[in-house]
């Protein structure tokens, strides 16, 4: 019954508001109110681990559209609580990855990488300050571990879907600030065993890891089971590698033909009332909204708008109504953001996901969403 009145209120919500139109100063209002809103009611002062890293991609996207200093104080507050760093073990003969781990002997795990893009992000807000030896120390951990991988010969760092996003990222921010493409290479070289053991050659998406591979494994209707928070951090990954990538980049194509079939491939799965459930092909094994997936997914289509790589005629009006979704039901009105998937790794049937349901990676997905929504709102005007 609890599922039935949720759907009823989304489609009474989406009816009501259909006719919305969002100017760029409401959008803004709106990412002010969700992050003004989290970071009042949380600490700065947590772990650098995924999950808080990942509101972090959100708040920098936040910052370098509203330049608003008391929210990058909040990322410098939290980086320094880190000292600058993921996983801290020192000696690189302890240091591991190639199992789930949270402990300080994981620095090769994508897990603890993720906050290195917040941390270079800093870096390069911090260049031209007097405190030049200060801001070298902002990148100085990211160096040391980026560049073990760089120069290692494993390639198989990265083997759940996750990883695409907390890592790919880092490794062309770190060509970004050192200008060299060994970070673009050892990107691409990783991507290639990514792709080898959980891309589905058929549709372009990724299956969360190895264990969850058509048809060893399949969803509650025997279909693939594509989650979507996984495929979200895939498609806003290559996003971001996009965006830092250099045009002249040899394997550049190879990553934009990819971004582009995954960007069609999920789009033809979005649900009339605009989200995507969690098993993306099988709405019934998980069914209802979910907002983590949703947002990324949302990001991801509109930096491909904003950049050209996607057709704005094509993609309008699967933006449009994951938009509608996003702030008409995930959206609260105190500012929080609901319906999250909480921590896991696959869609799971019968898990309570509701207007309550909050997480910090999932406003780090909303925010980067909602700032991309500003971007093509004034691209749109431009045209």
């Amino acid at each position: 019954m609890r599922n039935i009145l949720t759907l009823f209120l989304i489609i009474i919500s989406s009816a009501s508001l259909q006719a919305k139109t969002w100017t760029a100063e409401e959008v803004e209002t709106l990412i002010r109110r969700v992050n003004n809103y989290w970071q009042q009611h949380n600490p700065a002062e947590v772990r650098a681990f995924w999950d808080h890293a990942a509101y972090h991609t959100g708040n920098m996207e936040v910052y370098k559209l509203l330049r608003d200093r008391e929210m990058l104080d909040y990322s410098i507050r939290w980086a320094e609580h880190n000292h600058w760093q993921g996983a801290t073990e020192k000696d690189s003969s302890k240091w591991k990855y190639k199992r789930y781990g949270e402990g300080q002997d994981y620095v090769l795990f994508g897990d603890w990488q993720i906050c290195f893009q917040t941390y270079i992000d800093l870096y390069v807000e911090g260049v031209g300050s007097t405190g030049l030896a200060d801001n070298e120390q902002r990148v100085a951990r990211a160096k040391e571990v980026m560049g073990y991988i760089a120069d290692s010969k494993a390639r198989d760092y990265w083997w759940w879907a996750d990883a695409l996003y907390m890592v790919m990222p880092v490794m062309t921010k770190m060509y970004r600030i050192t200008g060299d493409r060994k970070y673009l290479d050892k990107l691409y070289d990783n991507l290639l065993y990514s792709d080898s053991i959980m891309l589905d050659g058929e549709t372009g998406l990724y299956f969360r890891d190895g264990k969850y591979v058509y048809p060893k494994h399949r969803s509650a209707g025997g279909k693939k089971d594509f989650w979507a928070r996984g495929d979200g951090w895939v498609l806003a990954g290559l996003a971001k590698v996009l965006q830092d990538m250099p045009a002249d980049y040899s394997h550049r194509p190879f990553f934009l033909q990819k971004y582009q079939r995954m960007a069609r491939a999920v789009a033809d799965l979005q649900q009339s009332e605009g989200y995507w459930t969690r098993s993306m092909m099988d709405p019934d094994h998980a069914p209802g909204p979910e907002t983590s997936g949703t947002a990324f997914f949302t990001y991801g289509l509109l930096w491909g708008v904003n950049k050209g790589c996607l057709s704005r005629s094509d993609y309008a009006p699967v933006i449009e109504k994951a938009w509608r979704y996003l702030t008409t039901v995930a959206l609260q009105s105190d500012g929080r953001v609901g319906y999250v998937q909480p921590i896991g790794e696959r869609a799971i049937p019968g898990q309570t996901v509701n207007a309550d349901s909050q997480a910090n990676f999932g406003v780090g997905a909303f925010l980067l969403a909602a700032c991309e929504y500003v971007r093509y709102i004034k691209h749109g005007a431009a045209e």
